[in-house]
């Protein structure tokens, strides 16, 4: 642990989604104040951009115009005077390697942290949800490719399913009981059919419903494992 006051600065692209960015930031303050006995809070600097706009970038494959409007975000960061940077949504890590070389500080990548965390626990096939996006391309599932790791992704129908109940529901803040069972059965299926040891949660959404006490496997909480990350970058 650093002296006093010689903490790392944290600065995060936020707002894909809210809910998730105000998790990121209550999560890293409790754990970086429990992990200096109470006697530090971390300086962060969050950069919140609008959701639909990211979205829509997506949508319409504008990967370029993606790249710009979160490289700016992460040149704001920077002129904060971010010591390392990090994204909080699996999705915006589409032009995650083109945001990285263009980046001042470290750059903390969501695949690559979740793949190494993967690879330490020794599992062999995943399943993943996400938005269709997140499970229809293949920029996060390769992390783990790389590594040996399979990736199970759900059937046409169960992908439609899962990216609704996250963008009309979890990205909203909204946990309905009966949504929470869909996707678990959906993760059932998974299990059943394909064999998956753990699954990623691949949306910062998903652990408001998902989590180690009601999912039939394993979960991968893409969120609480980059946190942990990020909270030993910090520190160090």
């Amino acid at each position: 642990m650093k002296e006093k006051g010689d903490m790392k600065k944290l600065g995060l692209v936020g707002g894909t989604g809210p809910e998730s960015t105000m998790v990121y930031y209550r999560e890293l303050n409790k754990r970086i104040h429990e992990k200096t006995n109470g006697e530090e809070f971390p300086e962060i600097v969050i950069e919140s951009v609008n959701l639909y706009k990211a979205l829509g970038m997506v949508a319409s494959e504008n990967y370029g115009g993606l790249e710009e409007y979160l490289s700016k975000a992460v040149s704001n960061l920077e002129g904060c005077g971010a010591d390392i940077v990090a994204l909080t949504a699996g999705t915006m890590h589409v032009v995650f390697e083109e945001l990285e070389s263009r980046a001042k500080v470290p750059f903390i990548s969501i695949p690559k942290t979740v793949a190494e965390f993967a690879v330490s626990k020794g599992y062999r096939k995943v399943g993943m949800l996400g938005t269709i996006f997140t499970m229809e391309k293949e920029y996060l599932s390769k992390a783990f490719v790389k590594k040996g790791i399979e990736v199970v992704v759900p059937s046409a129908a169960d992908r439609v399913l899962v990216n609704e109940r996250i963008s009309k529901e979890l990205e909203y803040g909204i946990v309905k009981e009966t949504s929470t069972r869909e996707l678990i059965s959906v993760i059932e299926k998974m299990k059943n059919e394909a064999g998956i040891e753990a699954v990623i949660l691949g949306c910062t959404e998903l652990p408001l419903a998902l989590n180690k006490d009601n999912c039939p496997v394993d979960c991968l909480d893409i969120m609480e494992i980059h946190i942990q990350k990020l909270v030993g970058l910090m520190a160090e």
